[in-house]
């Protein structure tokens, strides 16, 4: 199913729609970023927002979630051959028989009526657990972990330690925004220098050579607030990662970091006395977190060093 790509604001929407990304916060972003750049870096690039709103050459793009980076690379070799893509979906939402909205096929009014601000899971569940089954069996299908997400609850990418897939289904479904994120995602990666990793931040970094030309974004995890991606982050990976930006620094490599100075009462005084020696740009944020949906008292800034 090929649709004439739209974007109903004039920035693109990751098709990974994850709790935490910066599609919200991109006019402050852009605001901040350099107008010339060669190579684009980004160290955790997650679902991709920023990427895929910043003009640059080539993109080199990192996420130590190799789950993550699979799926950019899963839609990313679909963008040339969209059809096939589209079919491909189809044929898996139709064989587990899901709700998808964008085909026209809803759930039975008397769900709607019953459960009126859960109809979506109550009609996915069982579908959708055997959906997560079948991809725990071997975890090397791409669609069905996409479509895992999409049908998951906030989103989200979430494995036991196991290393099974784990998500509860979520009240959503693959609608018209679904749709016009993945179009719109496909137009532009299709003839974008994209290259892909999955590594640990510093050791990506490390790895490549930069010039004054190009421009490194961060959004690292942050220290002081909660969610299952922050699990990952402490007091070390804060430290390295301000030595890392130093090193950037004195190679005249130009960045910017996205990170919050305090947040319910928890405040990061690491971060806030290093990043007194750059330019602080204070962005005016909604942080939400995984278990507590509600807006936060938060203070969240850019740090750059142009």
């Amino acid at each position: 199913m090929k649709k004439n790509v739209t974007v109903k604001t004039e920035f693109r929407r990751s098709p990974f729609f994850y709790v935490g990304d910066k599609f919200k916060l991109l006019s402050q972003l852009k605001d901040n970023f350099p107008r010339d750049i060669d190579k684009f870096v980004e160290p955790f690039c997650g679902g991709g927002s920023v990427f895929l709103n910043t003009k640059a050459n080539q993109y080199i793009l990192n996420d130590i979630d190799s789950y993550m980076i699979s799926l950019h690379r899963f839609l990313i070799a679909y963008s040339k051959n969209q059809a096939e893509f589209w079919d491909s979906i189809n044929t898996i939402i139709n064989k587990y028989a899901l709700s998808a909205t964008y085909i026209g096929r809803s759930v039975p009014k008397e769900l709607h009526t019953q459960f009126p601000k859960t109809y979506f899971a109550k009609y996915n569940k069982d579908a959708y657990i055997q959906l997560r089954t079948d991809f725990n069996a071997d975890k090397t299908n791409m669609m069905l972990l996409y479509l895992l997400l999409i049908y998951g609850f906030n989103r989200m990418l979430r494995f036991n330690g196991k290393g099974d897939f784990n998500l509860p289904v979520g009240n959503v479904d693959f609608n018209e925004n679904v749709v016009d994120a993945l179009n719109s995602y496909f137009e532009y990666v299709k003839d974008k220098d994209i290259s892909l990793f999955s590594m640990d931040f510093e050791d990506f970094l490390n790895s490549l050579e930069l010039t004054e030309r190009d421009f490194v974004y961060l959004d690292p995890p942050y220290l002081i607030t909660f969610s299952e991606y922050n699990k990952l982050w402490n007091e070390d990976s804060e430290m390295r990662l301000i030595k890392v930006l130093d090193e950037l620094n004195e190679r005249h490599i130009r960045f910017a970091v996205s990170n919050v100075l305090w947040h319910r009462k928890k405040y990061n005084g690491t971060f806030n006395y290093w990043a007194q020696k750059y330019n602080i740009v204070r962005i005016q944020s909604n942080y939400i977190s995984f278990h507590d949906n509600t807006e936060k008292d938060s203070y969240e800034v850019l740090v750059k060093n142009y």
